[in-house]
Order: structure tokens, then sequence, then C-alpha cells
């Protein structure tokens, strides 16, 4: 019987049985290790050894070195992790993406004995077993954690099953003359590379592409000299991924996807000329012979190992091959390129990059508070550009850093949730400040541009508000920046006195009105400045509860009952207080006017 379309169409089908079975396990294997695993990658990047051994770990558990350079490209792009950082997951992801094949090679003729039990515990009928224990475990189980364990067993089952497939699905080629010619071609090093290159890029996933590979060795019609040169060709083509993912990112982003690409190119340049030169001088007794599913495994193995040892005391040549690839360029570092979609898939990192993002949109008005109120009680000319600029960054904060947290998924834990809501909350509030600035803003601006000025004591009672807002401001801030409840309670006592200068300095700039000491060119735009101070307040006073809340582990996020009640009734906050009205209503006694 010859290979017909039946048989192309069962080899596709093998396949993507085998990538489905395969994502599925890694899932699986992720869910079920939780979401610390990325965390941990994140942090345990301090030197060479600890980076290469998460690399493995990561890439084990998710079955795909793609995957794990793709999250990499995602940190580095988010300013989590530096390009030296880098390398070293790099290279760990590329040993531990030879666990597929070293999974697979279980299933090997002469591994295992031939009685009845030993037959079933071989992997391609063991499959069966494990698919239906999954299928079970997922239709009557509700926890996350046992449909997790039901996703590794039905992902195994499926990935043998799909090899299974492909290995039928290619049997009549064993008997085509044509098929032995062309694995005699591709034994030609340059294009089995080329080959073994193509075919992964256009997959994109080596495991994908050794598992083919080892499926087709089972026609006994692949040589070892034909095999080596697609083996080192798959370890190039899987760099495809890294490349399209950095697509967009930045220059640090772009490079970590060169080192990926350097490290298995020169590897592969090294290995190829060191295994040509041997057998040309020495020979190797096996060259010739048909390499079965074990032998493809334990290349891969070491190639990538002895690539790995080769790599370990030049890693900064990586670096500095990928910098001279990528120059450096003159480019404005964008503070929402945290929000980097790749992080998406582990919401704990996710949440922590657009808490960071909030936290600038924090810096961002407060810098331009002191660009709008510094210019009200000082010649210093006013900074249109750079207070425009703050203002359309939080602007377009507010629309990126919300839209990136609806992508993230619904069903966080408990800890997640709250910071979720906290942030969607806080966003709005940082940029709400932002908008009552503008006013003031504007207002000093016509101000100027009319000649008009306040008069000499209702400057000084505005400078006195404007000095508890600002404290006020910084102190939210600052709260929010180190997540600290201690400096968040000082920012509602503070928001108190401010309520009492506003209808304090309202009532006497009225009084001046009525007494012709102010004109109403100067009156309303005192009173709108004051009236944009006391928001500024209200909504610091929202941020600051948010983060008290957060901090302490609060379920709920009722703003109202929590001022009005929980913190408000406490003698902590009367001293607070008391301490405040000292600091800014004494100030307000010089002001006085004399009617």
């Amino acid at each position: 019987m010859g290979f017909d379309l039946m048989n192309i169409v069962q080899l596709a089908g093998g396949l993507a049985l085998f990538i489905y079975g395969m994502t599925t396990m890694g899932n699986g294997l992720e869910q079920a290790a939780g979401a610390k695993l990325e965390k941990t990658l994140e942090k345990m990047t301090g030197n060479i050894f600890s980076a290469l051994l998460m690399g493995m770990v990561v890439t084990a558990v998710i079955q795909s070195s793609s995957a794990t350079t793709v999250m990499v490209v995602g940190f580095v792009n988010a300013g989590i992790m530096t390009l030296k950082q880098s390398v070293g997951v790099i290279l760990g992801a590329n040993i531990g993406t030879t666990i597929t094949a070293q999974i697979l090679r279980l299933d090997s003729s002469g591994t295992m004995g031939d009685t009845f039990l030993m037959q079933i515990l071989k992997p391609k009928n063991l499959a069966y077993i494990m698919v239906l224990i999954g299928i079970i475990l997922l239709m009557t189980s509700k926890s996350k954690r046992r449909r997790s364990i039901a996703d590794i067993l039905i992902g195994f089952g499926v990935l043998f099953i799909g090899m299974a497939t492909m290995e039928s699905s290619v049997a009549p080629l064993a008997d085509m003359p044509q098929f032995s010619q062309i694995f005699a071609a591709i034994s030609n090093p340059i294009l089995g590379v080329l080959v073994g290159a193509g075919v992964t890029a256009i997959i994109q996933s080596s495991s994908a592409s050794v598992g083919i590979l080892q499926a087709l060795s089972t026609t006994g019609a692949i040589t070892y000299s034909a095999a080596i040169p697609i083996i080192l060709g798959q370890n190039i083509g899987t760099c495809i991924t890294a490349f399209l993912s950095s697509i967009g990112g930045s220059k640090n982003a772009r490079r970590t996807a060169m080192v990926h690409f350097y490290f298995n190119l020169i590897g592969s340049i090294i290995f190829l000329t060191a295994v040509y030169a041997f057998q040309y001088t020495v020979g190797f007794g096996f060259w010739s012979e048909a390499i079965d599913k074990a032998g493809i495994a334990n290349f891969h193995t070491l190639f990538n190992v002895v690539v790995t040892l080769l790599f370990l005391p030049f890693t900064r040549v990586l670096v500095f091959l990928a910098e001279h690839t990528i120059p450096a360029q003159e480019e404005k570092a964008d503070p929402l390129a945290k929000l980097e979609p790749r992080l998406l898939a582990t919401p704990s990192i996710a949440l922590d990059q657009a808490q960071h993002c909030i936290a600038d949109m924090g810096t961002a008005a407060l810098s331009n508070y002191a660009l709008a109120m510094d210019p009200l009680f000082s010649n210093v000319q006013q900074n249109a550009e750079l207070f425009l600029e703050h203002e359309s960054f939080l602007d377009r904060a507010e629309v990126e850093i919300a839209k990136y947290l609806v992508q993230i998924r619904s069903d966080l834990p408990g800890g997640l949730r709250r910071q979720h809501a906290e942030m969607l909350h806080s966003l709005s509030d940082f940029e709400k400040i932002g908008d009552y600035e503008q006013n003031i803003f504007d207002a000093v601006t016509s101000l100027r541009e009319t000649g008009g000025h306040f008069s000499e004591e209702a400057a000084a009672e505005l400078k006195i508000m404007a000095d508890a807002v600002s404290e006020l401001l910084e102190k939210t801030v600052n709260g929010y920046l180190e997540q600290s409840a201690s400096i968040a309670r000082q920012v509602e006592p503070i928001e108190e006195v401010v309520d009492m200068l506003k209808a304090i300095l309202k009532n006497r700039h009225i009084e001046r009105l009525n007494a012709g000491l102010c004109s109403i060119q100067t009156g309303l735009p005192f009173l709108e400045v004051v009236h944009d101070l006391e928001k500024i307040g209200d909504h610091c006073s929202n941020i600051a509860i948010y983060t008290i809340q957060l901090a302490e582990g609060k379920k709920g996020f009722d703003t109202h009952d929590f001022s009005k009640h929980a913190y408000k009734a406490s003698p902590e906050f009367r001293e607070a207080v008391e301490y405040f009205e000292k600091k800014y209503l004494s100030g307000l006694e010089a002001t006085k006017p004399v009617l």
C-alpha cells in the first residue's frame, strides 16, 4: 500500500492532536503550579545559574521554549527584567524544551518488556487510559486543581495518540525508495539545516517539529547523517516565535529575541563544524545507520546541554552581538510599555504592572499640581508644554490601563480581585485630579492674560489652602507608590482640614466682594480655584481609602462606610485632624481682613 492523500490527512490530524496534547498538558501543569511560576521566574534572575535553572524548569513545565522566550521578551519589554538577566533564562529554556522528545522516546520499542502489564504501561497504550481518567475528572470535578490535573492527563494522552497517528500515517513511506532518496539528499548539512529550520518556523514549535522527525524515524529510512542537520535547523527555526513576539516592542525586547537567535545559530554552526570535522577525520560508526526516537531525543538534549555549557562563560558575547545588531536609538521610554500583553496570561504580574502605571499617573498629577499652582504665587513662567504632556499622559493612561485591566481574566482569587477593583477605582480618581489641575492652570493663564491678580489677603489665604492640598496630594501619591496604609491614613485628616479651609475662604472672599475689596473679575477665579482644590482633596481621599483597604486586606470597597465609620470614629483620626488644624488653620489668623 502506497502513501496517498489519506495518509497526508492522517499525518496532519496526528500533528494537530500532538500540538493540542502538548499545549493542554503544558497549560494543566502551569495551572497546577499556580501563578507563582512566572512570579518566581521574574524574581530568580539574580545570577546566571538561578536564571538558567528557572528557565529550564518553567520550560519543562509549560512544554515550550518558544512560550518561555516570548514570556521573557514580555518581561524585558515591560522593564521587569534586563537584557543581561534574560540570557540565563533563554539558555535554560533551550535545555527544558528537550523534555518533550525525551517523553516521546518512552514509547520506543525495546524499552519495556512484553508482559501484559508492561504493554499496558507503554505510553501509546496508557494514553487512552489517561484520557479516560482525565475526561471523568473533568466532567465530575469543580475544583480548579482537579481540572488542572485532568488537563495534564488528557494532554499527555492526546500527545501520544497524536504521535501514534503520525507514526501509522507515515508507515507506508518505509517501502518507498523515493522517501529514502529524499533523506539521502537531506544528508547535505546545509539543506538539512534549512529543512529543519523551515518546518519549525512554519509550525512555530521545535518540540512538535522534533516529534514529527521522531514519527518519521519509525520508518527506518532516516539516518543519523540526515537527522543531525535537521535537528540543528529545528533549534534555529524555533527562534521565529520570539522574533514575531518582539515586533513593535522596545529595542531591548528585540535584542532578547536576537540573543535567542544567536545562541541557536552560533551553537548550530559550532556543533555542525565539530560533528562533520570528526566524521571526515575519524568517523562515526553509526553515521549511516537508521536513527530511532531515542537517538533523536538524545542528540536534541546533547546539543542544547553542550551549547549551554559552552556559552555560560560567554553570555556577555550574546549580549554584545544583540546590542550591536539592534543599535541604541534615541527613544523616550513610554511608562505605559509596562502594560505588556504577553503578561496577561499571568494575572498577578499583569496587575502589578498596571499598578506601577497608575503610580506613574500619581507622579504626573503631583508634578502638574506644582506646574499649575506655583505661577499663582510667584513670577515663574507657566510651562504649558510640560503641563499638557503630563495631562495627555493622564488621559491616555486612564483609557489604556482600563482596557488592560478588562483583559485580565475575571476568575481571580480574592486578593487579586481586590487589587483589580482598587486599581479600577484609583486610576479614575488620578485622572480626575488631573482635570481639576487643568482647571486651575487655565484659571491662572486667564488671570495673567487679563492682568488680574488677587488681593494680598486673598493670595495669602489661597497659599495656605494650596500648601495643605500639596501635602495631601504628596501623601496620597507616596502612600499609593509604597502601598503604605500608615501614609495613606494621614490623607483623610488633611482632607477634613481642606474642607474647613474651603468654607472659611469662601465666606471671607464673599465678604471682601461685598465690601468692594475684590473685583468680580478676580473674585470668580478665586472661588473656582478654591473649589478645584477641594475636589482634588476629595479624590485624594478616595485613593487613600482604597490604598488602606487593600493594604489591610479589607474585602469590600464601600468608601463612604469606611471613611465615615471605620476610620473617622477613631481617636487617632481626631488627633491627626487637630494637628493639621493647628498647622494650617492657625495661619489664617494673620490673613484675616479688617473690614
